[in-house]
């Protein structure tokens, strides 16, 4: 727990009749006194919670999307990167950017994700006919 919520629990355990003074909880707890008195108004809230406003995609969405891609990658099938970005805009119900791909798995490191493989050549391609295999 960060010091912050430490504060705001101890400013919500209060008693009723109890003086709320910010400035000594945040010297208890060791936080700004404004950022304290603020966040505990809800005038501000934390920088994960603005985090998640801001996402394209909402969390319960993105957990959804990871639990498919989990599922087509258990299968044998990992999805490509425009795959899941098709998936994502239309949980999103907007065309997202291209490269909200690249951060969605900077954030979901354990993904695998299909990447582009260069065409086999020409002279590989001979060398795998099946014919070549035939007895």
């Amino acid at each position: 727990m960060q010091s912050i919520d430490a504060a705001l629990a101890a400013i919500n355990a209060l008693k009723p009749n109890e003086k709320l003074v910010y400035s000594q909880i945040a010297k208890k707890y060791g936080v700004d006194p404004g950022t304290l008195s603020r966040r505990h108004r809800g005038i501000s809230g934390s920088r994960q919670a603005a985090a998640q406003n801001q996402q394209a995609v909402h969390p319960q969405h993105e957990a959804e999307l990871i639990d498919y891609i989990d599922r087509l990658t258990k299968r044998g099938l990992p999805p490509t990167r425009s795959i899941i970005r098709n998936i994502a805009s239309q949980l999103a119900q907007k065309q997202l950017g291209y490269h909200w791909v690249d951060r969605f798995v900077h954030r979901n490191s354990h993904l695998v994700i299909l990447k582009r493989t260069t065409p086999i050549d020409r002279s590989r391609r001979r060398a795998d006919l099946e014919k070549k295999y035939q007895l």
